[in-house]
């Protein structure tokens, strides 16, 4: 049988990790190129499928398509309103040729979109053409990613049920390559420092424009080579690194600023879904409660 909650190992598959974000990445792109600006870059983020991750309907003149990533069959399908598709499959092949395949399809259906060539919050970007270095994939360790993020999605969305405040969808980011939930106090924040590796200052800048509570799951690096569930606040109240969350298993990550859950503890719990749901909210309350947020007036009573 298949674990509900697979194990993902940083380790196993980062190789694959590394070029499926690139992929991911370009056709971020596209949809950032082509969406109309929301608040905190969410019409730029992708949503987690029956099958895989989409960017969902993305506008085009009088039409629009989307284009999803398939981790049940590997493919990647571009669907336009009009009724033409194209398939490209997902197999071991450089992020320059899947560069040139997915826009050949694009030109194909009529959809012309020019995007920024080169990956974004990765050290030593290489831009997309010229990629031959990042070039695994295996879809056994690629559809175990997509079935953790099945998981995640559902419970951080019975998370961010709670909150009647302003709070993002359970969304995943391609620049960070991470599922996330934003809970915002309604308050103003102090202007971010910017400096996230190739990324404009004004982009973070505008993102962290207000106070948040924040958190979700992110696959690792090799800086920190373990999947993990993540919660942080911006800014951090005074003393926030310092709170004891739940569960005992969670830690505060001096390197990253934040709290830090690893996957590994959550999959192999009596309960993979109450360990993750009271570290979401136990460090939502460290950050709300530290930052003085309203929270009779933000959070669901029923």
């Amino acid at each position: 049988m298949t674990p509900i909650w697979p194990e993902l190992q940083y380790n196993d598959w980062k190789d694959t990790c590394a070029t499926l974000h690139r992929w991911c990445q370009i056709v971020g792109k596209i949809r950032l190129r082509q969406s109309p600006w929301l608040n905190h870059s969410w019409h730029a983020t992708f949503y987690v499928t029956a099958r895989g991750i989409t960017t969902s309907a993305i506008p085009y003149n009088d039409r629009s398509f989307d284009i999803e990533f398939d981790f049940i069959d590997h493919r990647v399908h571009i669907r336009v309103s009009d009724g033409m598709t194209r398939t490209l499959e997902l197999r071991p092949r450089s992020v320059a040729d899947f560069y040139r395949e997915l826009f050949a399809h694009m030109n194909d259906l009529g959809l012309t979109v020019q995007i920024h060539g080169a990956p974004n919050e990765v050290p030593g970007p290489i831009p997309f053409t010229q990629d031959e270095t990042h070039a695994a994939y295996d879809p056994e360790y690629s559809g175990r990613y997509w079935r953790l993020l099945v998981q995640a999605d559902r419970v951080m969305k019975q998370f961010r049920a709670r909150f009647i405040g302003k709070c993002s969808p359970v969304h995943l980011f391609w620049g960070s390559f991470d599922l996330a939930v934003t809970r915002f106090s309604g308050a103003s924040a102090p202007e971010h420092p910017g400096g996230v590796p190739n990324c404009p200052d004004w982009v973070t800048r505008e993102a962290y424009s207000q106070e948040v509570s924040s958190s979700g799951f992110w696959p690792g690096s090799d800086a920190l080579p373990m999947s993990l569930f993540y919660a942080y606040a911006y800014p951090a109240p005074p003393g926030f690194k310092n709170v004891k969350v739940r569960p005992d298993k969670a830690y505060y990550e001096e390197t990253f600023g934040e709290f830090v859950l690893p996957y590994d503890e959550v999959r192999l719990a009596a309960s993979p879904d109450a360990m993750l749901l009271e570290f979401l909210q136990s460090t939502y309350e460290a950050a709300a409660d530290l930052g003085r947020w309203n929270r009779p007036a933000l959070e669901q009573h029923r």
